[in-house]
């Protein structure tokens, strides 16, 4: 080994494990289930078609609510309800997905994981 580069030579940094980093792992993994469980009870609210319909879900993504304005519906074109409930269903999903991303983003200091 070269001089000056054996374990002792490297100030401390030679693969031992910090056990402050593992504290701080051990944390923010704790944060992180805490966060999830919080999100995924969360309602998330959208609408569509100026109103018209209306779509809730959880954080898990469940359909928990559906409302049409009765004045809404058209005997001779359901499918444009059909296609107004899809939309508000979807918009409420990405509101679900947006904030358990902000929520966990914060947890993990802005780290890449896959959530």
């Amino acid at each position: 080994m070269a001089k000056g580069f054996g374990r002792a030579g490297m100030g401390g940094m030679g693969g031992g494990i910090n056990m402050n980093m593992i504290k701080q792992a051990q944390k923010m993994q704790e944060n992180m289930q805490k966060m999830q469980a919080e999100l995924e009870a969360k309602e998330y609210s959208a609408q569509a078609g100026g109103g018209v319909v209306s779509a809730t879900v959880t954080g898990k993504r469940e359909l928990v609510s559906l409302t049409i304005d009765p004045e809404a519906v058209d005997p001779e074109d359901v499918e444009m309800i059909q296609d107004m409930i899809v939309a508000a269903v979807n918009e409420a999903i990405r509101s679900a997905e947006t904030d358990m991303a902000n929520n966990m983003r914060q947890i993990t200091g802005g780290l890449n994981l896959p959530f």
